[in-house]
This record gives structure tokens, C-alpha cells and sequence, in this order.
């Protein structure tokens, strides 16, 4: 079903024994479906569900067309689901023989368009232009932050002054001996303090972490591979590196997965090694200094136009909510079929957010060998969580479960819906990049920041986030869309949110509709046209996965 209408109520496929309320439905309140009536035994808040049938302890809850929960004991027609009558389960998986048959959206209408991109010396094409300091270690970190601020404000890349200017107005009022409280005062209207002094970069960003040193030789080794594919970034035109010098992540190595990923690199790459310096003002002089030239040489750099095909698009959720599979994902999975359809890249991640529908992932897959690296590197990931006494059945927050994601299988089925229909051409392992057009499979966890770091790496150009909660977070380097599952958010949170999906739970819109709007979003975000709120507000969020338990 596409259109939901007014309906109070939603059934997603044909095989569910449970329905979801797409408003409000009261105690007692009499509700039609199918010709059937159900009378509500518990207030059913809307993005819940109810059952369609009497369950008897043992029973498998349907949704999505999959097992997605038992019941726990008998619960009857009517009655709320709830993380009491209902617990986590999710079908076994293996690999089978399949021939996958995928029907593409029709594209006519974007055949011929194009982005205004920048293409860089190995053929890749970004979306974006911009400069990116790397510290080796987080003994960097002040340096990094004190650099910032000195290129941010001049640059005029620094965000609103607003707070500064507010806090000001507090001191005042304190220095008066007023009552701070009580105080009237307003925020100044968004804007920068200075104009951009350069017209063709379009940011300064800057990957501060807690990494380098101090943990496992193996946590150093998939920083280094992280940071390398930060640099090699389609998105990134120039690399400033600090280093200490006594760190477990030498610029050697870091030089060499660099190199490894990418051998005729192409950008300009400066290095500075504290250590090695006269003094710590001389460091920070130096690498201001000269990173103050190479963005002059980087400004030279233009948008030219370029096809649909080279975009790469990642796709993920946080801070979902139960409207979330039926509106923002589906449509976005929409858009992630036209880009494929556009022979261009979509990169589908969060791995525990996989669970329960990894049959149907791997029955599309277009190889044996991408199949079975992908059950590999699921049922490791799902054997270090169980051995620390979590799972991927512990993936739910709180905040998903009060707004209906009762088990970690209805959220992955939800959640996958992001993925669209295509194929699957690839299976990568975390900082593997992404080198086959089509539907990729991405090891991640399923923590927003943590994730989305984790597409940036593989090569993602854009991400198209969606969000039932609300989610205030970004990527460096990697231009993050926001897009909300409901209109109450969307009006709640403007000040983050880029597009609204509401207007399929309201029948306005339907998800193909939905999900043209998108692509035409994406295009003019890839432009620079429009510039999407989590840019504009630099939230610019990197957390290294460090290959222990996180989902």
C-alpha cells in the first residue's frame, strides 16, 4: 500500500497479525479493517500496535511479512504489543540459491540530469570541497581546537555568534545585579561574523577523536585505515596532519594505508610533527601558514556537471521511531532504487539493524562469495555481543520503544526498508571502500555517529538520515540530510530537519512521490544549491569505531 489516506490504522504487509495506529485510538474505541472490527483493549498511542488475533504464549508476531517477536503469554485481539507480551526473535538464516528479480523505478524523468560536482584526479566526483585537519593522535586535540577557531572565525566558516553574543547579554545583566531569569533576551538572527574569503571551499573540518594511542595495536591499525579513507574522500581537496611523534600511530603508517587506498593521491597533504617543532606556537604558525596557502590553491577548483551515476549516497536512521519504516525509510529506500536504477551507489549499513531480515539480503545478493561474507561478518558481530552478555536484541534505546519499536527485529525490518529493492552488489567490512555501483552492504554499528563515520569512510558523498526523535548529528565531511517521519517533528525541530515525510502517513504524498522529492533534494544539495541544516549548523560528528561491542 502506498497511500495511507485518513486511515486510523495500517497493516504493512499481507502476512501481519498485528496493525499499527496511525493516530490515537482510545480504550474501548471500535476501529474497522478489512471489513473486521477490533475494539481496543489498551489506549494504542499512534505508531503502536495492536494484535489482530488472540496469541497464545509461544506465538510468532508477524510484521514486515517476517518474525518479528513471540508472545509471552496469552494476550488477546485488541491489546497493545508491549515489551512485556511480547519479546525479540527473528528467523534463522543461511546461504540459498536464489534468482532475485528486482523491477527499477522508472528513472525517464533523471536520465539526462546531472550535479555540479567536483571530480578529483582518481575519477571520483564529491559533493563538496573541502579542507580537513587530521590529528594521528588525540594528544593533538588542543591544537586542532585552537586552529580552529582561529580559521573558522576568519574564514568565516565559524557558526552564529549568537551564543556568544546571548552570554554576553547575561553579563551585562549579571554585572547590573538584575535577576538573570528573568530576563527577556533574545537570540541575534543566524548569520556569520565574517564573509567567506574563499568562494569554491566549502568548509575547514576538523576529525578530532580519542584514538592514536593508548589502546590496542588493533584499534591504532583501524584508526589508520579510518583516517586514510578521510583523506582519499572524494569530498576532501586538501589534508593538513598533526602528530606528537611517540604515538602507537606513526605517520608511516598512516602514509601507508593512504597509500595503499590510493597511490597517486592527487591532493596537497601537509605534516607536522609536534616533537620534531621548536615550540608549540611555531607548530600551530606553521600549519596555519602554510594550509593558509594550500587553500588558496584550492579555491582554483570549480563544480563542472557530472552524472547522476557518480553520486554515492549513504543511507541511515536514528532516533526512530514506529512511523519510521512506513514513511521516511521506505521512501528514501524509493530514491536509493532511482540512484542505482542511475548506475550510481547507495550504501546500506548499521549491521544490528540488520537482524531478521537477513535472509532477504542475502537471497539478493548477486554472488555466493557477497552472501557469505555477509553472513561472516554478521554472525561474528552478533558472537563478540553475546559474548560480553548483550545482543543484537538489545539494540532498541529507550527512546524507540516508547514510540513503538517494541523488538530489535521490528526496528531492523523497518529500518532496512532504507535499502530499497536492488540487488546487492557488495559486502564491505568496515573502512572498505566502496568500489561496485549498486546496493552495498556496510559493517557498522548501529550508533548514528559511529555509523554514519563508518559510510563517510566507505565513500559516501551524501547521507540521507531519517529521524521519527529528532537527531542533531552530521559528518564532516559527508553532507548529512535530515529527513523527519512525521510533521509534528518536522515542525518541532525545523531547525534540523531538511524534508518532511509526513505527508505519506497523512495520504498526501505517496512513497514513489516521496522519494522523487528526495532525489531532487540531493541533486541540489550535491550542487551546492541548497545547503542541508546539519552543514549549516556544523555538525560535523566522528566517533572511530573501535571494533569492540557497540550497536
Amino acid at each position: 500500500m502506498e497511500t495511507f489516506e485518513k486511515n486510523k490504522v495500517l497493516q504493512i504487509h499481507h502476512r501481519d497479525n498485528v496493525l499499527v495506529a496511525l493516530r490515537d485510538l482510545a480504550k474501548g474505541e471500535q476501529v474497522l479493517f478489512d471489513h473486521i472490527s477490533y475494539t481496543m483493549l489498551d489506549e494504542v498511542r499512534a505508531k503502536h500496535k495492536f494484535f489482530m488475533q488472540d496469541m497464545k504464549t509461544g506465538d510468532e508476531v508477524i510484521m514486515y511479512g517476517v518474525l518479528v517477536g513471540k508472545a509471552q503469554h496469552p494476550v488477546a485481539k485488541g491489546a497493545l504489543m508491549t515489551t512485556d507480551n511480547v519479546k525479540h526473535a527473528a528467523e534463522p538464516y543461511s546461504y540459498r540459491s536464489s534468482q532475485y528479480h528486482w523491477q527499477a523505478p522508472d528513472v525517464s524523468k533523471f536520465r539526462d540530469r546531472t550535479f555540479m560536482g567536483y571530480k578529483r584526479k582518481n575519477g571520483k566526483v564529491g559533493t563538496a570541497n573541502y579542507w580537513l585537519f587530521i590529528p594521528t593522535v588525540f594528544c593533538e586535540n588542543r591544537n586542532m581546537d585552537v586552529i580552529k577557531e582561529a580559521l573558522h572565525n576568519e574564514l568565516g566558516y565559524a557558526v552564529t555568534d549568537k551564543y556568544k553574543q546571548f552570554t554576553h547579554q547575561l553579563c551585562q545583566a549579571y554585572a547590573q545585579g538584575k535577576d538573570i531569569l528573568a530576563q527577556d533576551l533574545s537570540l541575534t538572527p543566524e548569520g556569520h561574523s565574517h564573509s567567506r574569503v574563499f568562494k569554491h571551499i566549502d568548509g575547514i573540518k576538523f576529525l578530532n577523536h580519542q584514538g592514536g594511542c593508548g589502546g590496542t595495536r588493533q584499534d591504532a591499525e583501524t584508526l589508520g585505515k579510518l583516517l586514510a579513507a578521510y583523506a582519499d574522500h572524494p569530498n576532501v581537496g586538501g589534508i593538513t596532519v598533526l602528530s606528537l611523534g611517540c604515538q602507537n600511530l606513526q605517520v608511516q603508517d598512516f602514509m601507508g594505508e593512504l597509500h595503499k587506498r590510493n597511490p597517486d593521491l592527487g591532493k596537497p597533504l601537509l605534516v607536522f610533527e609536534q616533537q620534531q617543532s621548536i615550540s608549540e606556537e611555531d607548530l600551530i604558525r606553521q600549519a596555519i601558514q602554510q594550509t593558509f596557502a594550500g587553500l588558496v590553491e584550492l579555491n582554483k577548483s570549480e563544480r563542472q556537471p557530472e552524472p547522476l551515476s557518480e553520486l554515492c549516497i549513504g543511507v541511515k536512521c536514528g532516533g526512530s521511531d514506529g512511523f519510521s519504516g512506513i514513511s521516511a525509510n521506505p521512501a528514501v529506500g524509493y530514491t536509493a532504487d532511482m540512484v542505482v536504477a542511475l548506475g550510481g551507489t547507495v550504501l546500506l549499513a548499521e549491521f544490528p539493524e540488520l537482524c531478521g531480515v537477513e535472509q532477504q539480503l542475502i537471497d539478493r545478493c548477486t554472488s555466493e562469495d557477497i552472501a557469505r561474507k555477509f553472513i561472516d561478518l554478521m554472525r561474528s558481530y552478533d558472537k563478540m555481543a553475546h559474548q560480553v552478555g548483550s545482543g543484537f536484541h538489545m539494540n532498541p534505546s529507550p527512546g524507540n520503544i516508547k514510540d513503538g519499536l517494541i523488538t530489535d527485529a521490528i526496528k531492523s525490518a523497518g529500518a532496512a526498508k532504507k535499502g530499497g529493492n536492488s540487488p546487492v552488489t557488495d559486502v564491505l567490512d568496515y573502512t572498505e571502500p566502496a568500489t561496485r555501483k549498486g546496493l552495498n552492504l556496510v559493517c557498522t554499528p548501529g550508533n548514528d555517529v559511529e555509523a554514519t563515520t563508518g559510510k563517510a569512510a566507505a565513500g559516501a558523498t551524501l547521507i540521507l538520515f531519517t529521524t521519527g526523535l529528532g537527531t542533531p548529528t552530521g559528518n564532516p565531511v559527508c553532507p548529512t540530510i535530515k529527513l523527519a517521519t512525521n510533521s509534528l517533528l518536522a515542525k518541532r525541530m525545523g531547525d534540523i530537519i531538511d524534508i518532511d515525510c509526513g505527508p505519506i502517513i497523512d495520504g498526501e504524498k505517496t512513497i514513489a512521490e516521496m522519494g522523487e522529492a528526495i532525489l531532487e533534494y540531493c541533486i541540489a544539495a550535491a550542487s551546492g544549491q541548497v545547503i542541508p541544516k546539519a552543514v549549516q549548523l556544523n555538525q560535523d560528528d566522528f566517533i572511530p569505531w573501535k571494533r569492540g561491542v557497540s550497536l
